[in-house]
């Protein structure tokens, strides 16, 4: 399996990075072909990964992480080529965030979301949308954080959504804390808790924490 990270950021490295350690071939994806960010942290896998363009890093892989800001994914996806992206599960991971001065707000946000942009923009494309309620250190250790907090997935693919399930899996999240939330609308909900996510940032001082949905039995 090889997975392409579209994103040279800290989540981008940080999903690669730990995608590397579990022993997966993955390709970094930029918009320039000599980025010296993606450069340098191939390098520094000793040979288990490489960097490409967002078009190669999408052609070589079998599985597509979006791990670039919410309101440049659609622009990283067509870079990376609808024929680079059909048929395949593409992870979104991103938010619609917009910084204004010492405010937020999203775009879109309640009528849509950009896990449905995604997959309206590439239908053949397999859209999971997930990983977007926590820090990119608690998406690949949930250690970090005691208990038994949860993460979403929603997505219009069943396969998909199980398949990326059992990558989070990988990651450290057992299967009964992952809910699925059904189609991909459901991504504008997921998307909508992140105004809520950067005031409890700002309160705690750090981002080792998460949700926990509990529910009667």
């Amino acid at each position: 399996m090889r997975y392409a990270v579209l994103g040279t950021g800290e989540v981008g490295r940080t999903l690669a990075g730990r995608l590397v350690e579990l022993g997966y071939e993955v390709i970094l994806g930029s918009r320039a072909k000599d980025n010296p960010v993606a450069r340098e942290w191939a390098m520094a896998t000793e040979g288990r990964s490489r960097a490409g363009t967002f078009a190669e890093a999408a052609a070589a892989g079998d599985v597509v992480l979006t791990a670039v800001g919410g309101r440049v994914a659609l622009d990283a996806l067509r870079a990376a080529g609808a024929e680079n992206l059909d048929g395949k599960i593409v992870v979104d991971v991103s938010n619609p965030l917009v910084f204004e001065g010492d405010q937020v707000r999203l775009d879109p946000v309640e009528s849509d979301s950009v896990g449905e942009r995604i997959q309206r923009a590439f239908p053949h494309a397999r859209v999971v949308k997930t990983l977007n309620t926590v820090n990119c250190q608690v998406m690949v250790d949930p250690g970090r954080v005691p208990g038994e907090h949860n993460l979403f997935v929603c997505g219009e693919d069943a396969g998909a959504k199980q398949q990326v399930t059992e990558l989070l899996g990988e990651f450290g999240w057992p299967a009964d804390r992952v809910l699925d939330l059904g189609g991909i609308r459901s991504a504008r909900t997921v998307e909508m808790l992140l105004p809520l996510w950067l005031t409890l940032m700002r309160s705690f001082g750090h981002a080792d924490f998460n949700f926990e949905v509990r529910r009667a039995r």
